[in-house]
């Protein structure tokens, strides 16, 4: 199944050696006006992203040959396209290294259709592959995306750029576990190589208090142990 010519509905490529898994997942982001093409191994998917950049990849971790993590890392060392890692196995070893891999998302099976859309409207919004809210609303908290003005309980708190910057990323994505790797990609164009990582850190630590009743036990910005931060509406 192709995108049609002149489209500008998201393309996912599906990849999975599991031939009825590509069908049942190609069948659901058609019936939400994804477009979606699939390969079932990993020779198939890299040649089919270089032929024609997908928005998205949904990528299985077990598949006989290379696995979905060795083609996460080469598809890391050549660009930054979004990818889902979908697999079978919830181990939470399994979803750290594929987080510092550089994954976007992690879901695992078995899973609804629901959820599936969801999280990767989620992922395109964050690269700009969706309409983006003006307004990211919770609980006691604002965020205006168009005038940047973050409001906490009804008064209005004065931030910096990637105070803001960060807190929007995460209020943008409910509870899903960002890396410091990917907060310093996503957030300041930047990687571990070029930046320390505890820059994140400390601004994590800033926007505590600028949002949380008791900064020294966060209930709306989590710190997940070996892995990173989520934002807790």
């Amino acid at each position: 199944m192709s995108q049609p010519p002149g489209s500008t509905r998201p393309h996912v490529l599906v990849v999975d050696d599991d031939e009825d898994i590509r069908m049942l997942l190609t069948r659901y982001l058609a019936l939400d006006g994804f477009g979606a093409d699939q390969a079932a191994d990993a020779a198939s998917a890299l040649e089919a992203i270089r032929h024609r950049r997908p928005d998205l990849v949904l990528l299985d971790v077990m598949m006989p040959g290379r696995d979905g993590l060795d083609v996460l890392a080469e598809l890391r060392r050549e660009g930054d396209i979004p990818v889902i890692m979908v697999t079978a196995r919830a181990d939470e070893a399994d979803r750290v290294m594929g987080l510092r891999l550089g994954a976007d998302d992690y879901i695992v099976k078995p899973f609804s259709p629901a959820e599936l859309v969801a999280r990767i409207a989620a992922v395109l919004r964050r690269q700009g592959g969706t309409n983006r809210p003006s307004k990211l609303e919770f609980e006691g908290i604002t965020l205006d995306l168009a005038t940047r003005k973050l409001t906490v309980e009804g008064r209005e708190v004065p931030t910096t750029t990637k105070e803001f910057d960060l807190l929007a990323f995460l209020a943008a994505s409910p509870s899903q576990v960002f890396t410091r790797e990917q907060l310093l990609n996503k957030v300041w164009g930047s990687s571990s190589e070029w930046q320390d990582p505890g820059t994140v850190t400390e601004h994590v630590r800033r926007i505590r208090h600028l949002i949380e009743d008791d900064p020294a036990n966060p209930r709306r910005i989590r710190t997940v142990r070996g892995v990173g931060y989520s934002f807790e509406p």
